[in-house]
């Protein structure tokens, strides 16, 4: 039987034999560092994920993109399944370091050129995100795969309608959608962002909710982050807006979980990140209720 590793070594870039290492921590691709000739090379192995939404072609598109905005590593070479890209030597961040005061001024600005820059470079059709259609999605996909979760889907959909309501109108930018720690290296001199899988045009407020949500910043540095985003004063109404779609970007990583608990074959604890990711948006939801009242 041909496995991935066997794929990445039969690409036909390598200078002689190679032997890709595995990086651990993936929780949606397999992804391996490649040593040959003088340089190194990441490689994400993965096709279409249609239940997450992830095409290859936009995962391709936004990374160029990317790439000639700044933000990430070059595209070195791509075929069906396989995406290599230079290998950036550097340490990936935990939510303690997004936490830092220091590291979250230098994370503002990525995300700033990532919504205004990157549509410059995108070439070729493009994808939107819009946070409620993929709950929505995610719990069809739910109630189809017989999940563990499907008594809890009516309250889940109907906490995301009433999100949406106070979400209200929005810009759109051109989102990354997935901001993770993990999803940023410190090289020692700047700092990347990369990781496009989930890439397209959305409101600035999903990556910013995001950002917080995934790394557990507190009200200080959230408000913060958007008067420094906005370069506005920070009013009631950005406020809801915003903290509604924190809630949002909670809930549609504890669907992306319960998905992929059904989904999945990567070694991975689903179950336990579903459970972890619920309790953030059990506790966001209460907050934002609380903030309403």
């Amino acid at each position: 039987m041909t496995t991935t590793i066997d794929l990445v070594r039969q690409l036909p870039l390598w200078d002689g034999p190679v032997e890709p290492q595995p990086v651990s921590g993936g929780i949606t691709n397999a992804n391996f560092v490649v040593r040959s000739g003088d340089r190194s090379y990441f490689v994400r192995a993965g096709d279409d994920i249609p239940v997450h939404g992830i095409l290859r072609f936009n995962e391709l598109a936004a990374s160029r993109a990317a790439h000639a905005s700044g933000l990430s590593p070059a595209v070195i070479h791509h075929e069906p399944g396989m995406l290599v890209l230079d290998f950036v030597e550097g340490r990936t961040f935990t939510e303690e370091d997004v936490r830092e005061t220091g590291n979250l001024e230098r994370i503002l600005p990525l995300v700033r050129a990532c919504h205004r820059e990157v549509p410059k470079h995108l070439r070729g059709p493009a994808l939107i995100f819009w946070v409620f259609h993929v709950v929505r999605d995610y719990a069809a996909t739910l109630e189809a795969g017989g999940s563990r979760m499907k008594g809890q889907l009516p309250g889940l959909l109907e906490v995301a309608d009433r999100l949406e309501e106070a979400v209200g109108p929005v810009d759109i930018v051109f989102g990354h959608n997935d901001l993770l720690a993990a999803n940023f290296i410190d090289d020692g001199e700047r700092l990347w962002l990369i990781d496009f899988d989930y890439a397209g045009f959305n409101s600035p407020l999903f990556d910013l909710g995001g950002l917080a949500s995934n790394n557990g910043l507190d009200e200080v540095q959230e408000r913060w982050l958007l008067e420094s985003y906005f370069e506005k004063k920070l009013d009631e109404r950005l406020w809801v807006a915003y903290r509604a779609m924190k809630c949002a970007s909670l809930l549609r990583e504890s669907m992306w979980s319960m998905v992929s608990e059904i989904h999945s074959t990567l070694e991975f604890d689903y179950r336990a990140y579903t459970e972890e990711n619920l309790a953030r948006f059990d506790s966001a939801v209460r907050e934002f209720e609380a903030l309403r009242a």
